[in-house]
């Protein structure tokens, strides 16, 4: 069977963001492919709409083999893939002197690995399954925390600064000609249940009463997004022509990006004298930094 609208791929589709834009993309009219682990949680969709328009696949996309099976399945059931979400994910709490090795690793295996491994299938399957020049987009979702990160929160925000690095530069590699298009999601605070589900470790001994102690601010902080207005969002998004690198979902998320951007800026200005300093005798430095930004500019996808 050949999906004769838009096939969606999502993951983390049982709860929060996943669940909100899973409901409006059907809504929509629209394909999906809905991931969870828990697939039981999307049993009322399945209810709701016929095999044509919804496939419910079990995955842990930390494991390899399961994302194997979940592409194949979506293949052989619509015949195509036109937009990815990868959005599974949790947060490891905690400081990072008293969060065990593995546990970090693991959060990695979720939050990078499983969508690196998603993207370069979305890539094989564009270039070797899709229609030749439809239009494929891969929206990977970081946050706020994967441009600027908060205490309490070091494995969760080295995975998202990762998964961001990672982004970019797979999106500068792909051919033109396979129209496919890499846009990072950046989340504020969403009132779901990802906040409520946090692996969460002892306070380690030696940061009791630290004042930058994360923990008493978790409570008091106020969850601005609502889940179906970024879904709603996310699909007008996925319809642009041009897509941006990032865009931030929500005004404190936005607030965010904002600041940090504009103190990076003013510290490489207030610095730039050290800068220059490493610069190799007879180099004109600000020459070549001109051609850079071109570079840069250039290989821009906006």
């Amino acid at each position: 069977m050949v999906a004769e609208e838009r096939v969606w791929f999502i993951t983390g589709a049982s709860s929060g963001l996943g669940k909100a834009l899973t409901e409006a993309v059907l809504e929509s009219g629209e394909c999906v492919v809905a991931t969870a682990r828990r697939v039981s949680a999307l049993d009322y969709l399945k209810e709701k709409y016929p095999s044509s328009r919804l496939l419910v696949v079990q995955l842990d996309v930390s494991v390899n083999e399961q994302i194997d099976n979940a592409f194949k399945a979506m293949i052989e059931h619509f015949g195509r893939v036109d937009v990815v979400v990868n959005n599974a994910g949790y947060a490891v709490f905690g400081e990072v002197e008293g969060i065990p090795e593995d546990a970090a690793r693991k959060e990695f295996d979720v939050l990078f690995w499983g969508p690196v491994y998603i993207s370069k299938l979305t890539a094989k399957t564009v270039r070797e399954v899709n229609k030749k020049g439809q239009v494929a987009v891969i929206f990977n979702v970081s946050s706020a925390g994967g441009f600027s990160g908060n205490p309490g929160l070091a494995f969760y925000s080295a995975a998202k600064f990762a998964l961001e690095g990672f982004t970019e530069s797979f999106s500068k590699e792909l051919p033109a000609e396979w129209n496919i298009k890499n846009c990072i999601l950046e989340p504020g605070g969403f009132e779901t249940e990802w906040r409520h589900t946090f692996d969460q470790f002892p306070q380690h001994p030696a940061y009791v009463g630290n004042p930058a102690d994360f923990r008493s601010l978790r409570g008091s902080i106020t969850m601005l997004g609502d889940p179906a207005k970024a879904a709603k969002a996310i699909i007008k998004l996925s319809r642009e022509p041009r897509l941006p690198m990032r865009v931030q979902l929500g005004s404190d998320s936005l607030a965010v990006v904002k600041t940090k951007a504009e103190l990076v800026i003013r510290d490489a200005e207030r610095f730039t004298e050290i800068s220059r300093m490493t610069d190799k005798d007879g180099v004109d430095g600000v020459a070549y930094g001109e051609m850079i930004v071109k570079r840069l500019k250039a290989s821009s996808n906006t």
